[in-house]
């Protein structure tokens, strides 16, 4: 058995009643294989699923890798990119030279903050295109327009979006 099969036995908590460590290994497995399918680091994507998973509300570095049975280089550079996410929190223990990661309050709100910066400069440079293809009446200039115009409706709904998350999740 290989080192991975037998972390995939191990369990990584000791939670509440009914819960089902295999059915949360399978969770946080396929749903960073879906993530990573979409162009999320694999890696990250599990990181991200194991925190989401985790009964604990901070893990440590050493938690994490040995819950995933990955270096802890990986989750170094895992926690990096979820971090320049807002996906992840890093917070120091005092007293100690550890640190602990957690996923903040409003993660998916943050993420998609942070990540939404890039509909509006994907739309700045389409629109830097169109100037550069001859304009919106040569052809290619015409498909990056509608780029561009796609990328800015996306940044302004992302506002309104939000607040509307805002506003369910509150009530």
């Amino acid at each position: 058995m290989t080192q991975g099969a037998e972390m995939a036995q191990k369990p990584t908590t000791n939670g509440p009643p009914g819960r089902d460590e295999d059915g949360v290994r399978r969770f946080v497995e396929h749903t960073a294989l879906t993530f990573a399918n979409y162009g999320m680091p694999r890696m990250a994507a599990r990181v991200l699923m194991l925190l989401m998973a985790a009964e604990e509300s901070t893990l440590t570095a050493a938690e994490i890798a040995d819950g995933l049975a990955i270096s802890p280089a990986a989750v170094s550079g895992s926690v990096r990119y979820l971090q320049q996410l807002g996906l992840v929190v890093k917070e120091p223990v005092p007293g100690s030279r550890r640190d602990v990661y957690r996923l903040p309050d409003d993660a998916w709100y943050q993420g998609a903050m942070v990540k939404g910066g890039i509909f509006a400069t994907v739309g700045k440079l389409a629109a830097e295109g169109v100037a550069a293809a001859g304009g919106r009446g040569t052809v290619a200039g015409g498909r990056i327009a509608e780029m561009a115009d796609f990328y800015a409706f996306i940044q302004d709904e992302m506002a309104g979006l939000l607040e509307r998350w805002e506003a369910r999740r509150a009530g």
